[in-house]
């Protein structure tokens, strides 16, 4: 039985982007002749009545594979720090001995002690899933440490041929890279009874509204702002849903202040999420950097059949998700003018709604799925 050790900045029940791909890829490997564990900082976070607190080092176990949390100690530009790790790494890696290290991407405090032992024999795939784009300095001062990991690594993935294509590491390393797109939970997503009466009344409630919807952290590189901007261009047969909340909701309420299109839902569940996607005549996903790097959310909302707006981001996956007047339509990156005028245009046209909406369907049911994306990593390590 191979020994995976998968290396995650935080895991369940801290649920961002890249601990859902953790997530689904230990899944993936349950019972396929893999035996795994899972290090990662520890977060405060609950999900489903589990709880865990950011400064306790504990190992827990989730479906049968332990986890391994490392207290953290502070954090500097978004990085955990703790003074635990490193004895924690220690253990596993010469107690456990792992044939294959899974590593999430960035996360470079980790990545300085991992190279520790470049030299031991296991297969290293880095899993990238962003650039470091947003601390500049930090992006500088760790470029020797990527290279040096992207020289240790067997194998890269990278969650699109755009992100391959835009990353100055990546394409360097191209013939190291696997592309392994992410995927939708399926059965997150089913719609109950329940579900449908929650997407009537909302329907109810804006009836006669054409409903755009755009569910996300509210952070500068989701583009809120954008949305809310564009809102301002609309007439009122339009009402704007913004689902999530973050540590820009309050500017986000201050510039939407006198725009009676704007509806804040705050944090929704995962039934009043299905329930807006159903009722929704039009996804919104106005992310605007490539820590973008592909977008999950817009995989569910075109999962729905809904016809998605993005705006062009140069090297992300967004417009490897949604296809330019195929799934959807693309705006000038940050332009809320026109982002408003894509909007009118899927309002007048509600066959061409129909038809983006179900190419973008038919794209994530061939592409996105959980069952292809177990299928890929299946194949990517048996290729190891």
């Amino acid at each position: 039985m191979k020994k995976i050790l998968h290396i995650s900045k935080y895991y369940y029940p801290f649920m961002g982007g890249i601990e859902e791909v953790a997530a689904d890829i230990t899944s993936a490997l349950r019972g396929e002749g893999y035996e795994q564990k899972i290090i990662c900082f520890n977060e405060d976070s609950t999900t489903d009545g589990m709880t865990t607190h950011r400064g306790e080092t504990v190992h827990d176990e989730i479906d049968g594979v332990e986890v391994i949390r490392c207290g953290t100690a502070v954090k500097v530009a978004s990085q955990a720090l703790s003074v635990t790790y490193y004895n924690e790494l220690k253990k596993v890696m010469e107690g456990f001995r792992p044939d294959i290290v899974v590593f999430h991407y960035p996360n470079p405090f980790v990545s300085e002690m991992l190279l520790r032992y470049k030299d031991m024999d296991f297969k290293l795939v880095v899993y990238w899933h962003l650039d470091i784009i947003k601390q500049k300095m930090l992006g500088k001062l760790f470029y020797r440490q990527n290279i040096e990991l992207l020289e240790r690594a067997d194998r890269v993935i990278a969650t699109s041929p755009n992100y391959i294509k835009g990353s100055p590491f990546l394409r360097r390393y191209k013939d190291k890279c696997t592309v392994i797109p992410n995927c939708i939970n399926n059965e997150r997503l089913k719609v109950t009874p329940e579900v449908e009466r929650l997407a009537a009344k909302i329907r109810r409630k804006y009836k006669d509204k054409v409903i755009c919807f755009g569910l996300g952290r509210h952070t500068a590189y989701k583009g809120f702002i954008k949305l809310v901007e564009a809102s301002r261009y609309l007439d009122d047969r339009f009402a704007v849903l913004i689902g999530g909340k973050g540590e820009l909701t309050g500017e986000l309420m201050k510039a939407a202040a006198g725009d009676s299109k704007v509806h804040f839902l705050g944090k929704i569940s995962d039934n009043e999420l299905i329930a807006c996607l159903l009722a929704c005549d039009i996804f919104c996903f106005p992310s605007v950097t490539k820590n973008e790097a592909f977008g999950i959310a817009l995989a569910e909302g075109m999962y729905f059949g809904k016809p998605a707006v993005t705006f062009t981001i140069k090297g992300s996956g967004v417009n490897y998700v949604n296809v330019s007047d195929v799934t959807g339509l693309e705006c000038p990156n940050s332009d809320s003018w026109a982002y408003a005028k894509a909007l009118e245009k899927l309002a007048d046209d509600p066959e061409l709604r129909e038809k983006l909406g179900n190419a973008g369907r038919e794209r994530v049911l061939a592409k996105f799925t959980y069952d292809i994306f177990c299928n890929n990593l299946r194949k990517m390590l048996e290729e190891l």
